[in-house]
Order: structure tokens, then sequence, then C-alpha cells
């Protein structure tokens, strides 16, 4: 993120998740998104295309068959609903999470070899579902890639039901 994009305020300075079911979730997966949201909120661009400018507050939910990108402004004041189908995502997460078990056991008690192996492929799901997402925004919001990443980690873990 440019000097600019900063002082403009693109960019999430809150962002919660509205999910009721998260205090049941297991330990590997609170802290995909405890760190998911610290990094987000360390750095990020995030601009609405058609839209104020930021700096905005941003909260994920579920929605039937969707996630909802609730944006406001500092002040809260309502900015933007953005509603996504999962559909195209469904693979990606379902995937996604299977890497992250095969990765999170292999911390546990597996080679540095092995580790790699797996962190390598579970960096390449998460670009691929990045792209997928700014794809999915394109038009609504532009995003950096970092940003792309860590709100699709956020995407999975209210997707998953620990």
């Amino acid at each position: 993120m440019s000097a600019d994009g900063e002082q403009k305020g693109a960019r999430i300075v809150h962002l919660s998740l509205d999910d009721p079911a998260l205090a049941a979730r297991n330990p590997d997966l609170e802290h995909e998104r405890r760190v998911a949201i610290f990094d987000i909120l360390e750095s990020n661009h995030f601009e609405l295309v058609d839209g104020p400018p930021g700096p905005y507050r941003l909260q994920l939910s579920l929605a039937d068959r969707g996630i909802v990108f609730a944006v406001s402004n500092r002040e809260d004041a309502s900015l933007a609903r953005i509603e996504l189908s999962m559909t195209p995502f469904r693979r990606n997460v379902r995937d996604y999470f299977m890497i992250c078990e095969s990765y999170f056991e292999a911390m546990r008690s597996a080679t540095p070899e092995r580790v790699e192996t797996i962190d390598q492929a579970r960096r390449a799901l998460h670009n691929e579902s990045a792209e997928l997402l700014k794809t999915r925004l394109a038009g609504k919001v532009v995003l950096d890639d970092d940003t792309a990443r860590r709100l699709f980690t956020l995407i999975s873990v209210l997707q998953m039901r620990g």
C-alpha cells in the first residue's frame, strides 16, 4: 500500500466477524482468525469503488448461501452492503482447511521438509483463493493481495463450524 492510499483512508480500521459460534472454534482456527484480523488492521488496502472514501469499518457475516461485507465509516454509519455467493469459494474453503489440518498436524510431529511441502500447497491455494475474491469483488471494492488473502482466511473461518 502506498502512503497516498493511507492518506486517503483507503483502509480498514476496524474488523469484526458476526458469528455466535466463534467461541466454539478449535484453537488452530481461533489462531488463524486472530492472526488474519491483526495482520489486516496492521496493513491493508481496501477501497469502495462507488462509495465514500475510508477509513472503513468492516463486518463479515454469513447470510443464506453467501458472505456479507458490511462496510461503514469510522462513525459506524453504513456505506455499503456487499453480498457474495459462497458457491465459487466452497471447494477452496474445503481444500484450504484440509491443507490447514495437515499443516497443523505436521507442525506438531513431521519433518521440516514435510512442513514446508504442506505450507507451499497452502500458500498456493491461499493465493488462488485471494485472486478469486478480488475477481468477485471487482467493481465494488479494490483491495491488495495481502488483504484479499487475509479476508479469504476470515471467510473460511466463518464457513467452518469448528
